[in-house]
């Protein structure tokens, strides 16, 4: 099976942030791999901007090396990678000043799409993106994207969305979150309505609970500082994990395009019920199995922030009422898993006695390591000597099924090229990071008025034990990660 490649029109490209760790060891690799695809048409060019005092030629020497560093010998020939570095030019350019747009502005073309790739800090989207217009570098067809975080609070969010609004409309703001990239999440919207078997049992009715996990085995060495002014809630819940929330829950939109969907997820988020203090759980790991300590890394050395959140979720509306979503993400767990877990109730009558309790039927999504679906199955054990049952998983592992013909691109690979496509689907619209923020900042206020401290968890464990109470007070189990 060979996947269908869709063409883009030529584009100029520029990275601000373009010396930058993203800009090296994603966004440029990722770039090389749809050259590679032939996604990259002739006449484009991808243009470095940043402080450092560069030409050209030294930006093509500094990304080539950057290729041989996050690349493998045999994904970068030598010849090709040649190629694709014609592709590359650079600008020196003050991000609070004036040096360097006027020459910027002259290397763009006024017949190429352009895109505006903001790689730094949050605190430069505002003073960028305002001379982008001011200096006439944006027209009303170039797009600007920008990487979390999205602010802090709603508060930020509203005024980061309000600087980027004065000079670019909505319809050209493109607010990245890599985890829509993935295959896994996009098969997610695939399987709910492109089949017939799922729709029809999605909801309340039949589903009994619905698990998202996103576990990470490292921890917060080397970026202690900013993960304790953010936390776990902050920088995985409130933008990663809500949007698998909304994937998992929303309705079907009335076509597959980039407003009907994110007017459905956008419900879903407006949707959820403010959150009580014993629907939360948060966690700091300390020191164990030779490994650190959070707290050896933090900011703080007396710090309260959580490396570990669990939350008790309920999405208010009749397709989902009752049915509770439990959310976990931490650092330092037993496995690197993300994955959404649907757990569907039992059959109202067994008619097999003496066969004991039976596992439900369960649908796995999982993102990463292994991206696949599992569906898990109750069926008569092969054999002689009567109804004996047991449970087995129907698996998909992508890169299994599809065989070698197919590819899976990395998440920014297929995000930048839906950028310059001018596609919007795959990104949050301001609105929607406004609610999430709305229903993050109850959450923390929450925990917060409670004077709640972190519960310490050992690194290499499953989480704070409260974790497994949250669910056990329910007569529900967390799924293993390490399964």
């Amino acid at each position: 099976m060979v996947a269908r490649i869709i063409p883009v029109e030529s584009f100029d490209l520029v990275i601000f942030g373009g010396t930058g760790d993203l800009a090296r060891r994603k966004i440029l690799p990722s770039l090389f791999r749809r050259f590679v695809a032939g996604q990259i048409p002739d006449a484009s060019r991808i243009i470095g901007a940043a402080r450092s005092d560069l030409d050209g030629a030294g930006y093509r020497t500094m990304i080539e090396a950057a290729l041989t560093e996050f690349l493998e010998p045999a994904d970068r020939p030598a010849d090709v990678v040649a190629d694709f570095l014609k592709h590359l030019d650079y600008v020196a350019v003050d991000a609070k000043g004036d040096d360097g747009w006027d020459e910027l502005r002259g290397k763009l073309r006024d017949d190429k799409i352009r895109s505006f790739y903001l790689s730094v800090g949050p605190s430069l989207f505002g003073d960028i993106s305002r001379r982008l217009s001011q200096k006439g570098l944006a027209t009303p067809e170039s797009r600007i994207v920008v990487e979390k975080p999205l602010g802090h609070d709603l508060a930020s969010a509203r005024d980061l969305n309000s600087q980027l609004s004065e000079s670019f409309a909505e319809n050209q703001i493109y607010r990245i979150d890599h985890y829509l990239g993935k295959e896994t999440v996009q098969n997610l919207m695939a399987l709910r309505f492109a089949n017939a078997l799922f729709e029809p049992v999605w909801n309340s009715q039949h589903i009994d609970s619905i698990q998202i996990t996103v576990a990470e085995s490292i921890g917060v060495k080397g970026r202690g500082a900013y993960y304790d002014r953010s936390g776990a809630m902050r920088d995985m819940v409130q933008n990663h994990m809500m949007q698998l929330l909304c994937l998992t829950a929303m309705e079907p939109p009335s076509h597959f395009d980039p407003d009907a969907v994110r007017d459905e997820k956008l419900k879903v988020i407006r949707a959820l019920q403010p959150v009580p203090m014993t629907d939360i759980v948060r966690g700091q790991y300390r020191a164990g199995n030779g490994e650190d300590s959070y707290r050896d890394h933090a900011e703080n050395q007396d710090s309260t922030t959580e490396s570990f959140v669990a939350i008790k979720a309920e999405v208010a509306n009749w397709r989902w009422a009752g049915t509770p979503f439990y959310l976990r993400t931490g650092k330092r767990l037993r496995a690197r898993v993300s994955e959404i877990a649907i757990q569907f109730k039992d059959v109202p009558h067994s008619i097999f006695d003496g066969e004991g309790p039976r596992k439900s039927n369960a649908l796995i999504i999982r993102l990463q390591p292994d991206e696949g679906i599992t569906l898990r199955m109750t069926i008569k054990e092969p054999g002689p000597g009567g109804m004996r049952l047991t449970d087995v998983p129907l698996d998909m592992t992508f890169a299994e099924a599809l065989g070698p013909g197919v590819e899976t691109a990395d998440a920014y690979e297929r995000l930048i090229m839906d950028v310059v496509r001018g596609n919007q689907t795959l990104f949050m619209r301001g609105d929607e990071v406004e609610a999430a923020w709305a229903w993050a900042d109850q959450v923390i206020a929450t925990w917060t008025s409670a004077k709640d401290v972190p519960q310490q968890y050992d690194a290499g464990s499953s989480g704070p034990e409260d974790s497994l109470a949250l669910l056990h007070r329910d007569g529900r189990r967390w799924r293993d990660i390490n399964s």
